[in-house]
This record gives structure tokens, sequence and C-alpha cells, in this order.
């Protein structure tokens, strides 16, 4: 099958984050163990998602791992002229599709360059790692890494994240960790303001909060220019409460995430915001004593990446596709997840990010060409 052909089926498989990724990583292993390599799953707790990793070539320290997603992110409310799961070719060297991009053109590619890799006497091997519920916060990531560390007895050197780069060197990444807050004051006829907690009044407070630790942040020099926005931040993206406009409110859930430069504790942010409301609830328990503030993590930390620009990874990258521009993203991936792991990471994919995660996605067949130019190059380099 060509890369092309592998991106049609890759696509039909309407996995979204969070759902089962069964059958599409099962096909996936299926394709794999045709060319005579051997998988390895590493199910969730349930057995209802798992990723998979591999090895092509010897068992010897120094390889290089070339690491996907399964799971896309959904497309309902979007305005897609086609079938999003249905891989489509309008003549414009573009190939339209959920996932076109973002990044199963990565997959794609990997598993196109298979039978070549195989055939190939390679001196140093090379991995394959596919994981589930990277759209929802990298979920697989570290139990997929922790995988690959305790089966391997060799060590390998390398990770390339194919998420959609141009084909271009990405250094750095910020790290994301998504939480919930609950709200609990007391509800009363809103003439009643100064006598009841309002959940709403109080969740806008924390609101404020959250934003005017962003300004804080910035503020005392934590800046790095390599990103846009070259800074942490702090956003609340979802927030419900409040039943009528003359009810004081007793409930009120809001959801936010942090994204931190290298550098950033995102564990020190979060700990101050709980401290800030454990003095808000003391404050607030002298009106209505069972007021309470819960801050849930929804999503765990995804890890920054930060690889040094002179790291062996970042040498082998410029050499497999000829750019030498190193750049950094302010979106998570699963990067930084394998440096923490002990793997040279870096990110490096067809297609440009301007493209995913909209309606009509796509990925240029230009991009996937180069993609397959840097693996054949890969495999040189290992042989």
């Amino acid at each position: 099958m060509n890369v092309k052909e592998i991106l049609a089926k890759l696509v039909s498989f309407p996995v979204l984050g969070g759902m089962s990724n069964l059958e599409i990583i099962h096909w996936i292993k299926e394709y794999i163990e045709s060319h005579g390599v051997e998988t390895h799953m590493v199910p969730n707790e349930e057995g209802t998602k798992s990723s998979l990793h591999c090895r092509i070539g010897p068992a010897v320290d120094g390889g290089t791992i070339l690491s996907g997603h399964t799971d896309v992110v959904p497309t309902e409310g979007q305005d897609w002229h086609t079938n999003p799961f249905e891989l489509v070719g309008k003549g414009d060297d573009r190939l339209y599709a959920r996932g076109s991009c973002d990044m199963k053109g990565f997959v794609a590619c990997c598993l196109a360059m298979l039978p070549e890799m195989v055939k190939a006497d390679l001196k140093t091997p090379i991995y394959f790692a596919f994981s589930y519920d990277e759209e929802i916060g990298c979920l697989a990531g570290p139990d997929l890494v922790a995988a690959i560390n305790a089966y391997y007895s060799e060590k390998p050197k390398y990770a390339i994240i194919g998420e959609p780069s141009s084909m271009e060197p990405i250094v750095g990444q910020k790290g994301i960790c998504v939480m919930e807050t609950r709200v609990n004051g007391s509800a009363g006829h809103s003439s009643r303001i100064k006598q009841e907690v309002s959940a709403i009044h109080e969740a806008a407070r924390l609101v404020v909060w959250l934003e005017d630790k962003m300004n804080d942040l910035i503020a005392k020099g934590h800046l790095d220019d390599r990103f846009n926005p070259p800074h942490s931040s702090l956003h609340v993206g979802k927030i419900h409460g409040g039943i009528a406009p003359n009810i004081i409110a007793d409930d009120v859930r809001f959801f936010w995430d942090v994204r931190v430069i290298p550098g950033d504790d995102v564990e020190e942010i979060i700990g101050e915001f709980r401290a800030h409301c454990m003095a808000r609830e003391e404050e607030r328990r002298k009106v209505f004593p069972d007021f309470k503030i819960d801050v849930i993590v929804d999503h765990p930390l995804v890890l920054p990446l930060d690889t040094a620009a002179d790291s062996d990874v970042v040498d082998l990258v410029k050499r497999l596709t000829g750019n030498h521009e190193l750049h950094t993203v302010a979106y998570a991936a699963e990067a930084g997840q394998y440096a923490d792991g002990g793997f040279q990471s870096i990110i490096c994919g067809p297609g440009s990010m301007d493209q995913g995660h909209r309606a009509n996605e796509f990925v240029a067949v230009e991009q996937l060409d180069k993609c397959m130019d840097m693996m054949r190059k890969l495999i040189q380099e290992n042989s």
C-alpha cells in the first residue's frame, strides 16, 4: 500500500479523543505484523483502548522512536465540504479529511516506509510508538513511554514526534494542565446578596485571580521569546452556574488551563491558587459555613519540551530534513513525555497546525513526500 492508500484507511476510523481506538490500532497491528515485525500492545486498565510499539532492526542502543497518536478532534458543528472521515483529493495537491494533518499523515508515512525499513540492513533500530487519547490531554503518553523503557533491553536514543510542523524541527513546546474548579455557595433571593454567598460572584473573583497571576508572572520577567505568546498563560474556557437572574447561585463550575513555558512550574502555580481558595473559604464561611471551593485536576500535566539547540537529535533532524531553523510551539504534545522518559526528543512532521482542528483539514501531498524522504534518510543514517 502507498502512503495515500494507508492514509485513506487511517482517516476512515472516526476515533475521537476519549473513544475506544481498538479498531484502528488492531488494523495498524495487523499491517505491521504482515511485514514480519512483532508488535506490543499497551492497553488501558479497562481494555477499551491501547497504544502500540514495535522495533524494526537489531536490539542495540541508539535507535530512533517515531511517535504518533491515533485519535482526532471532533468535527461536530464545523462547516465541512466533504465527508471528514473520507480522504478526498480536489486536484490542488491537498488531501482533505479529519486527521489527515493532525496527525495520521505522519503515521501513514511510517507505515508506508515500513517495507523499506524491513528490507534495509539496519545497524541501529527504528521504533514505532502509536498512542491514544492524545487530543484530550496526552493521557496515554506516560504509560507508552514507560512500556518502551521496560520492554526493550536496549535503550533508544531519539524520539521524533510527528506532530504537524511543516517538516521544521520543533525543539520546544509548552506544558499544559487542565483544571476544574467547583464553587459551592448558598442559594437565596437576589435581594439577600449580602446575607448569602453567591457562587457566581466568588467564581468571578477566582477567574480574575487567575488572570492577575498570569500578568504577575509576565511582570516578574517569566518570559521566553521563543514562544508566542512568550509567557505562561492561564485561561478560563468554560463556566456553568446559576438558574435565574433573581436567584443567588449556589453552584458554579469553571474549567481552565495553564500552559507553561519551560522554566515555570505548573504545580507551584496551582498550589498558589489552592492556597488562595482556602483563604477565601475561611473568609466566606463566616457568612455561610458550608461554603466550599474544590480544585480538581481535569487532565493531568503534560510536560513541556525544551531540547537544547546543540543536542544530537537536533543535528539528526537537520540532516534528515535539510531544515536548520529551529522553532517552538505553544500547543502541547507528547514530546515532553518522551524527553522525561530519557529520550532526546523533537517534534517534526508533515502539515501545518494552521490546518489542524478546523473544518476541511488537509495535508499537502508535498508535505507527505518530504516526510517520506526524511524517513528514507533515517534508514540510511541507521544502516
